[in-house]
Protein backbone atom coordinates (compact mmCIF):
# COMPACT_ATOMS: atom_id res chain seq x y z
CA UNK A 1 0.00 0.00 0.00
CA UNK A 2 1.43 3.32 -0.75
CA UNK A 3 2.81 5.52 1.70
CA UNK A 4 1.22 9.07 2.32
CA UNK A 5 3.89 11.86 0.64
CA UNK A 6 5.59 14.29 3.32
CA UNK A 7 7.56 13.91 6.19
CA UNK A 8 6.20 12.91 9.44
CA UNK A 9 5.38 14.74 12.52
CA UNK A 10 6.58 13.43 15.77
CA UNK A 11 3.88 11.54 17.72
CA UNK A 12 2.30 10.41 14.54
CA UNK A 13 2.35 6.88 13.26
CA UNK A 14 3.51 6.49 10.24
CA UNK A 15 1.27 4.46 8.50
CA UNK A 16 -1.61 7.14 8.02
CA UNK A 17 -2.76 6.79 4.71
CA UNK A 18 -5.06 8.95 2.55
CA UNK A 19 -5.35 7.85 -0.99
CA UNK A 20 -4.33 11.03 -3.35
CA UNK A 21 -6.66 9.92 -6.14
CA UNK A 22 -9.67 10.88 -3.98
CA UNK A 23 -8.08 14.34 -4.24
CA UNK A 24 -9.10 16.81 -6.84
CA UNK A 25 -6.30 19.72 -7.50
CA UNK A 26 -8.07 22.11 -9.09
CA UNK A 27 -11.20 21.92 -6.83
CA UNK A 28 -9.18 22.03 -3.57
CA UNK A 29 -6.85 24.72 -4.52
CA UNK A 30 -10.17 27.07 -4.36
CA UNK A 31 -9.77 28.36 -0.89
CA UNK A 32 -9.74 31.74 -0.63
CA UNK A 33 -13.25 33.03 -0.51
CA UNK A 34 -13.62 29.71 1.86
CA UNK A 35 -10.19 30.71 4.18
CA UNK A 36 -11.81 34.10 4.90
CA UNK A 37 -15.81 32.78 6.20
CA UNK A 38 -13.52 30.57 8.54
CA UNK A 39 -11.37 33.31 9.54
CA UNK A 40 -14.26 35.51 9.58
CA UNK A 41 -16.90 32.85 11.82
CA UNK A 42 -14.35 32.07 14.30
CA UNK A 43 -13.47 35.81 14.90
CA UNK A 44 -17.31 36.47 15.37
CA UNK A 45 -17.72 33.67 17.87
CA UNK A 46 -15.11 34.05 19.83
CA UNK A 47 -16.40 37.56 20.77
CA UNK A 48 -19.94 36.25 21.16
CA UNK A 49 -18.52 33.64 23.39
CA UNK A 50 -16.95 36.60 25.69
CA UNK A 51 -20.07 38.25 26.22
CA UNK A 52 -21.77 35.50 26.97
CA UNK A 53 -19.16 34.06 29.56
CA UNK A 54 -18.77 38.11 30.64
CA UNK A 55 -22.63 37.77 31.40
CA UNK A 56 -21.95 34.93 33.26
CA UNK A 57 -19.20 35.79 35.58
CA UNK A 58 -20.73 39.23 36.09
CA UNK A 59 -17.49 40.96 34.75
CA UNK A 60 -16.30 43.45 32.21
CA UNK A 61 -16.00 41.50 28.78
CA UNK A 62 -11.96 42.30 28.74
CA UNK A 63 -11.81 40.12 31.58
CA UNK A 64 -12.53 37.06 28.97
CA UNK A 65 -11.79 38.16 25.48
CA UNK A 66 -9.13 41.21 25.31
CA UNK A 67 -10.93 43.29 22.27
CA UNK A 68 -8.65 45.57 20.68
CA UNK A 69 -10.78 48.70 21.28
CA UNK A 70 -13.86 48.81 24.28
CA UNK A 71 -16.79 48.83 22.31
CA UNK A 72 -18.90 49.94 24.93
CA UNK A 73 -16.84 52.35 26.61
CA UNK A 74 -19.02 55.37 25.80
CA UNK A 75 -21.73 53.47 26.88
CA UNK A 76 -20.22 53.01 30.53
CA UNK A 77 -18.98 56.48 30.69
CA UNK A 78 -22.71 58.01 30.47
CA UNK A 79 -24.41 55.21 32.47
CA UNK A 80 -24.10 56.44 36.33
CA UNK A 81 -24.27 53.25 37.49
CA UNK A 82 -21.12 52.42 36.18
CA UNK A 83 -19.23 55.54 37.09
CA UNK A 84 -20.25 55.40 40.94
CA UNK A 85 -19.29 52.09 41.15
CA UNK A 86 -23.02 50.77 42.36
CA UNK A 87 -22.17 47.00 42.32
CA UNK A 88 -23.35 44.54 39.63
CA UNK A 89 -26.83 44.53 38.28
CA UNK A 90 -28.43 44.20 34.92
CA UNK A 91 -28.27 47.63 34.46
CA UNK A 92 -24.38 47.23 34.30
CA UNK A 93 -24.69 43.99 31.37
CA UNK A 94 -24.44 45.04 28.15
CA UNK A 95 -27.91 44.59 27.16
CA UNK A 96 -28.93 47.02 30.28
CA UNK A 97 -26.21 49.46 29.11
CA UNK A 98 -27.27 49.58 25.62
CA UNK A 99 -30.55 49.83 27.09
CA UNK A 100 -30.20 52.76 29.08
CA UNK A 101 -28.28 54.51 26.05
CA UNK A 102 -30.90 54.05 23.99
CA UNK A 103 -33.30 55.70 26.24
CA UNK A 104 -31.77 58.84 26.46
CA UNK A 105 -29.71 58.99 23.05
CA UNK A 106 -32.11 57.37 20.53
CA UNK A 107 -31.27 54.23 18.56
CA UNK A 108 -28.53 55.86 16.57
CA UNK A 109 -26.14 55.35 19.42
CA UNK A 110 -25.66 52.01 18.07
CA UNK A 111 -24.34 52.90 14.69
CA UNK A 112 -22.69 55.71 16.04
CA UNK A 113 -20.72 54.44 19.25
CA UNK A 114 -21.26 50.80 19.15
CA UNK A 115 -21.07 49.29 15.76
CA UNK A 116 -17.23 51.49 14.43
CA UNK A 117 -15.56 49.47 17.26
CA UNK A 118 -17.44 46.25 17.01
CA UNK A 119 -16.64 45.85 13.37
CA UNK A 120 -13.08 47.32 14.00
CA UNK A 121 -12.33 44.04 16.48
CA UNK A 122 -14.29 41.73 14.04
CA UNK A 123 -12.06 42.35 11.10
CA UNK A 124 -9.15 42.13 13.51
CA UNK A 125 -9.76 38.91 14.41
CA UNK A 126 -10.69 37.70 10.96
CA UNK A 127 -7.47 39.16 9.58
CA UNK A 128 -5.97 37.10 12.22
CA UNK A 129 -7.32 33.92 11.32
CA UNK A 130 -7.55 34.08 7.57
CA UNK A 131 -3.74 35.16 7.34
CA UNK A 132 -3.08 31.74 9.31
CA UNK A 133 -4.47 29.88 6.97
CA UNK A 134 -2.99 31.53 4.02
CA UNK A 135 0.48 31.31 5.86
CA UNK A 136 -0.16 27.75 6.99
CA UNK A 137 -0.72 27.06 3.54
CA UNK A 138 2.09 28.03 1.79
CA UNK A 139 4.54 26.93 4.23
CA UNK A 140 3.00 22.98 4.37
CA UNK A 141 1.62 22.12 1.05
CA UNK A 142 -0.96 19.55 2.60
CA UNK A 143 -2.59 22.18 4.07
CA UNK A 144 -3.21 24.14 1.00
CA UNK A 145 -5.99 21.99 -0.18
CA UNK A 146 -9.40 22.79 1.25
CA UNK A 147 -9.61 19.37 2.71
CA UNK A 148 -11.88 18.63 5.73
CA UNK A 149 -8.29 16.66 7.30
CA UNK A 150 -4.83 17.30 6.43
CA UNK A 151 -1.99 14.93 6.41
CA UNK A 152 0.34 14.98 7.18
CA UNK A 153 -0.72 17.34 9.76
CA UNK A 154 1.85 20.24 9.90
CA UNK A 155 4.55 20.50 12.17
CA UNK A 156 5.10 22.82 15.23
CA UNK A 157 7.67 24.29 13.35
CA UNK A 158 4.98 25.40 10.23
CA UNK A 159 2.18 26.22 12.67
CA UNK A 160 4.73 28.08 14.56
CA UNK A 161 5.48 30.40 11.56
CA UNK A 162 2.03 30.68 10.37
CA UNK A 163 1.02 32.00 13.35
CA UNK A 164 3.74 34.29 14.45
CA UNK A 165 3.35 35.11 10.77
CA UNK A 166 0.01 35.75 11.34
CA UNK A 167 0.18 37.47 14.54
CA UNK A 168 2.87 39.95 13.22
CA UNK A 169 0.01 40.92 10.33
CA UNK A 170 -2.76 41.50 12.73
CA UNK A 171 -0.48 43.25 15.49
CA UNK A 172 -0.32 46.15 11.99
CA UNK A 173 -3.63 46.38 11.70
CA UNK A 174 -4.62 46.49 14.83
CA UNK A 175 -2.16 49.46 15.32
CA UNK A 176 -4.44 51.98 14.87
CA UNK A 177 -6.93 50.21 17.38
CA UNK A 178 -4.61 50.42 19.66
CA UNK A 179 -3.29 53.57 19.57
CA UNK A 180 -7.27 55.14 20.02
CA UNK A 181 -7.83 52.92 22.47
CA UNK A 182 -5.30 53.81 24.93
CA UNK A 183 -5.26 57.52 24.24
CA UNK A 184 -9.47 57.41 24.42
CA UNK A 185 -10.75 60.01 26.31
CA UNK A 186 -14.39 60.28 27.11
CA UNK A 187 -14.80 63.46 28.44
CA UNK A 188 -13.97 64.58 24.94
CA UNK A 189 -17.08 62.80 23.77
CA UNK A 190 -19.21 63.79 26.87
CA UNK A 191 -18.46 67.60 25.92
CA UNK A 192 -20.52 67.18 22.42
CA UNK A 193 -16.95 67.49 20.52
CA UNK A 194 -17.57 64.65 18.68
CA UNK A 195 -20.88 63.62 17.27
CA UNK A 196 -19.53 59.64 16.62
CA UNK A 197 -16.58 57.27 17.46
CA UNK A 198 -16.06 57.51 13.64
CA UNK A 199 -15.49 61.62 13.70
CA UNK A 200 -13.87 61.45 16.50
CA UNK A 201 -10.95 57.92 15.59
CA UNK A 202 -10.68 60.40 12.25
CA UNK A 203 -9.26 63.22 13.91
CA UNK A 204 -8.03 61.75 17.38
CA UNK A 205 -5.46 59.63 14.17
CA UNK A 206 -5.05 62.45 12.05
CA UNK A 207 -3.99 64.37 15.08
CA UNK A 208 -1.39 62.11 16.57
CA UNK A 209 0.16 60.83 13.19
CA UNK A 210 2.13 57.74 11.92
CA UNK A 211 4.36 58.30 14.90
CA UNK A 212 1.84 58.46 17.19
CA UNK A 213 -0.03 55.25 16.07
CA UNK A 214 3.32 52.82 16.40
CA UNK A 215 4.36 54.10 19.66
CA UNK A 216 5.22 51.27 21.71
CA UNK A 217 4.19 49.02 18.48
CA UNK A 218 7.46 46.99 19.37
CA UNK A 219 5.83 45.62 22.75
CA UNK A 220 2.83 45.14 20.75
CA UNK A 221 4.53 43.49 17.86
CA UNK A 222 6.41 40.86 20.06
CA UNK A 223 3.06 39.96 22.18
CA UNK A 224 0.99 39.24 18.99
CA UNK A 225 3.81 37.46 16.86
CA UNK A 226 5.02 35.35 19.83
CA UNK A 227 1.90 34.84 21.57
CA UNK A 228 -0.08 33.22 18.45
CA UNK A 229 3.17 31.33 16.93
CA UNK A 230 2.60 29.60 20.70
CA UNK A 231 -1.59 29.93 20.32
CA UNK A 232 -1.74 28.47 17.25
CA UNK A 233 1.17 25.86 17.34
CA UNK A 234 -0.07 24.09 20.51
CA UNK A 235 -3.86 24.10 19.25
CA UNK A 236 -2.48 21.96 15.71
CA UNK A 237 0.04 20.02 18.06
CA UNK A 238 -2.45 18.90 20.58
CA UNK A 239 -5.50 18.26 17.73
CA UNK A 240 -3.54 16.47 15.27
CA UNK A 241 -0.43 14.60 16.49
CA UNK A 242 -1.30 14.46 20.12
CA UNK A 243 -4.77 12.75 19.05
CA UNK A 244 -3.43 10.09 16.12
CA UNK A 245 -0.66 9.37 18.86
CA UNK A 246 -3.07 8.56 21.40
CA UNK A 247 -5.47 6.50 19.13
CA UNK A 248 -2.48 4.27 18.11
CA UNK A 249 -1.58 3.47 21.73
CA UNK A 250 -5.35 3.21 22.97
CA UNK A 251 -6.56 0.81 20.13
CA UNK A 252 -3.14 -1.02 20.69
CA UNK A 253 -3.74 -4.87 20.07
CA UNK A 254 -0.98 -5.89 22.51
CA UNK A 255 -2.08 -3.91 25.41
CA UNK A 256 -5.60 -4.44 25.25
CA UNK A 257 -6.67 -7.25 23.34
CA UNK A 258 -10.57 -7.62 24.14
CA UNK A 259 -11.25 -4.37 23.89
CA UNK A 260 -9.74 -3.89 20.47
CA UNK A 261 -10.77 -6.64 18.87
CA UNK A 262 -14.57 -6.12 20.25
CA UNK A 263 -14.31 -2.82 19.18
CA UNK A 264 -13.22 -3.85 15.30
CA UNK A 265 -15.99 -6.36 15.24
CA UNK A 266 -18.27 -4.05 16.07
CA UNK A 267 -17.30 -2.37 12.67
CA UNK A 268 -18.49 -2.61 9.09
CA UNK A 269 -15.19 -4.31 7.45
CA UNK A 270 -12.84 -2.16 4.92
CA UNK A 271 -12.42 -3.06 0.99
CA UNK A 272 -9.66 -5.49 1.69
CA UNK A 273 -11.14 -7.55 4.53
CA UNK A 274 -9.71 -6.06 7.11
CA UNK A 275 -11.62 -5.38 10.19
CA UNK A 276 -11.89 -1.46 10.59
CA UNK A 277 -12.12 0.70 13.70
CA UNK A 278 -13.82 3.93 13.96
CA UNK A 279 -12.72 5.93 17.39
CA UNK A 280 -15.58 6.78 19.47
CA UNK A 281 -17.25 9.98 18.49
CA UNK A 282 -16.18 11.74 21.84
CA UNK A 283 -12.55 11.05 21.20
CA UNK A 284 -11.82 13.71 18.84
CA UNK A 285 -13.90 16.26 20.09
CA UNK A 286 -12.39 16.22 23.62
CA UNK A 287 -9.32 16.61 22.10
CA UNK A 288 -10.18 19.44 20.38
CA UNK A 289 -11.53 20.71 23.32
CA UNK A 290 -8.06 20.25 25.11
CA UNK A 291 -6.11 21.71 22.05
CA UNK A 292 -8.26 24.96 22.68
CA UNK A 293 -7.49 24.81 26.49
CA UNK A 294 -3.89 24.30 26.44
CA UNK A 295 -3.06 26.91 23.52
CA UNK A 296 -5.38 29.49 25.41
CA UNK A 297 -2.58 28.81 28.64
CA UNK A 298 0.11 28.82 26.44
CA UNK A 299 -0.38 32.05 24.88
CA UNK A 300 -1.25 33.32 27.92
CA UNK A 301 2.03 33.31 29.42
CA UNK A 302 3.40 34.29 26.81
CA UNK A 303 1.14 37.49 26.28
CA UNK A 304 0.60 38.20 30.13
CA UNK A 305 3.94 39.74 31.01
CA UNK A 306 4.65 41.39 28.19
CA UNK A 307 0.84 43.06 28.66
CA UNK A 308 1.92 44.03 31.65
CA UNK A 309 4.95 45.78 30.43
CA UNK A 310 2.91 47.44 27.61
CA UNK A 311 0.46 48.94 30.40
CA UNK A 312 3.01 50.41 32.00
CA UNK A 313 4.55 52.34 28.41
CA UNK A 314 1.25 53.24 27.65
CA UNK A 315 0.33 55.37 30.34
CA UNK A 316 3.30 57.54 29.35
CA UNK A 317 2.35 58.04 25.27
CA UNK A 318 0.28 61.03 25.88
CA UNK A 319 3.13 62.80 27.52
CA UNK A 320 5.25 61.42 24.18
CA UNK A 321 2.72 62.96 21.90
CA UNK A 322 3.26 66.22 23.35
CA UNK A 323 7.05 65.71 23.23
CA UNK A 324 7.20 64.58 19.66
CA UNK A 325 5.15 67.82 18.67
CA UNK A 326 8.23 70.21 19.93
CA UNK A 327 10.57 68.34 18.23
CA UNK A 328 11.38 69.79 14.76
CA UNK A 329 14.51 67.23 13.79
CA UNK A 330 14.08 63.33 13.03
CA UNK A 331 16.90 62.39 15.89
CA UNK A 332 15.28 64.31 18.42
CA UNK A 333 12.05 62.37 17.63
CA UNK A 334 14.09 59.12 18.19
CA UNK A 335 15.86 60.02 21.01
CA UNK A 336 12.41 60.63 22.56
CA UNK A 337 10.98 57.22 21.60
CA UNK A 338 14.54 55.60 23.62
CA UNK A 339 14.04 57.79 26.08
CA UNK A 340 10.35 56.52 26.82
CA UNK A 341 11.54 53.03 26.43
CA UNK A 342 14.55 53.49 29.30
CA UNK A 343 11.89 54.75 31.66
CA UNK A 344 9.23 52.30 30.99
CA UNK A 345 11.86 49.57 31.94
CA UNK A 346 13.24 52.21 34.72
CA UNK A 347 9.83 51.90 36.01
CA UNK A 348 9.25 48.61 35.84
CA UNK A 349 12.39 47.42 37.43
CA UNK A 350 11.09 49.40 40.93
CA UNK A 351 7.65 47.19 40.44
CA UNK A 352 9.49 44.12 40.32
CA UNK A 353 11.48 44.94 43.39
CA UNK A 354 8.22 46.20 45.05
CA UNK A 355 6.57 42.53 44.22
CA UNK A 356 9.91 40.36 45.00
CA UNK A 357 10.74 39.78 41.52
CA UNK A 358 10.46 40.10 37.78
CA UNK A 359 8.42 36.92 37.53
CA UNK A 360 5.90 37.75 40.32
CA UNK A 361 5.02 41.34 39.48
CA UNK A 362 4.56 39.97 35.85
CA UNK A 363 2.35 37.43 36.50
CA UNK A 364 0.38 38.30 39.22
CA UNK A 365 -3.31 37.30 38.83
CA UNK A 366 -2.43 35.16 35.86
CA UNK A 367 -4.70 32.04 36.75
CA UNK A 368 -7.23 34.22 37.74
CA UNK A 369 -7.28 36.21 34.11
CA UNK A 370 -6.61 32.87 32.39
CA UNK A 371 -9.19 30.47 33.68
CA UNK A 372 -11.72 33.04 32.69
CA UNK A 373 -10.46 33.44 29.39
CA UNK A 374 -9.80 29.86 28.57
CA UNK A 375 -13.93 29.26 27.63
CA UNK A 376 -14.30 31.93 24.81
CA UNK A 377 -10.61 31.15 23.14
CA UNK A 378 -11.44 27.23 23.43
CA UNK A 379 -14.93 28.28 22.03
CA UNK A 380 -13.45 30.22 19.05
CA UNK A 381 -10.80 27.71 18.27
CA UNK A 382 -13.14 25.22 18.23
CA UNK A 383 -15.84 26.98 16.32
CA UNK A 384 -12.19 27.46 14.10
CA UNK A 385 -11.72 23.86 13.50
CA UNK A 386 -15.69 23.32 12.49
CA UNK A 387 -15.76 25.52 10.26
CA UNK A 388 -12.51 24.59 8.61
CA UNK A 389 -14.13 21.55 7.69
CA UNK A 390 -17.69 22.50 7.09
CA UNK A 391 -16.10 24.07 3.62
CA UNK A 392 -13.21 21.56 3.29
CA UNK A 393 -13.93 19.06 0.64
CA UNK A 394 -14.98 15.37 1.35
CA UNK A 395 -11.99 12.95 0.84
CA UNK A 396 -12.04 9.07 1.34
CA UNK A 397 -11.23 8.72 5.41
CA UNK A 398 -7.35 8.49 6.43
CA UNK A 399 -6.80 5.41 8.26
CA UNK A 400 -4.18 4.49 10.41
CA UNK A 401 -3.04 0.81 9.26
CA UNK A 402 -2.53 -1.53 12.00
CA UNK A 403 -1.03 -5.68 11.93
CA UNK A 404 -5.01 -6.76 12.10
CA UNK A 405 -7.20 -3.85 11.74
CA UNK A 406 -7.79 -0.56 10.77
CA UNK A 407 -8.01 2.46 12.76
CA UNK A 408 -10.27 4.82 10.79
CA UNK A 409 -10.77 8.61 10.86
CA UNK A 410 -13.80 10.07 9.61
Amino acid sequence: MPQAAGGSSPGLPNNLYIDPDSIDDDVLRKKQKKHAATGASAAGMRAVMSQTIAFYFRAPAKAFFRTRIDYMAYAKAINPRVQRNGGWSWRTTTPGLLAHAIKNHGWDFIPKQVLPPLMANLSVGAVLYTSYLQCLGAIHEPASHASKRVYPPPPPSATFTAGFLAGTLQSVVAAPLDALQVRFNTREMLEGHYKSIWQYSTDKLRDIGVRGIFAGWTLSLAKDSLGYGVFFSTFEFVKAQGYYAFLKRYYDFERNPKATLARADSTDNSLNGRPMIKPHYLLEPTFLLLAGVAASLTQQAVQYPLTELQNVHFERLESLDYQCKLQKRHIDVLRVYWSAYEKTYQQCKMQARRFGGWAKWLYKGFWTNSIRQIPSTSAGLIVFEIVRRKYGIDVDAARIEKERYDIVLT
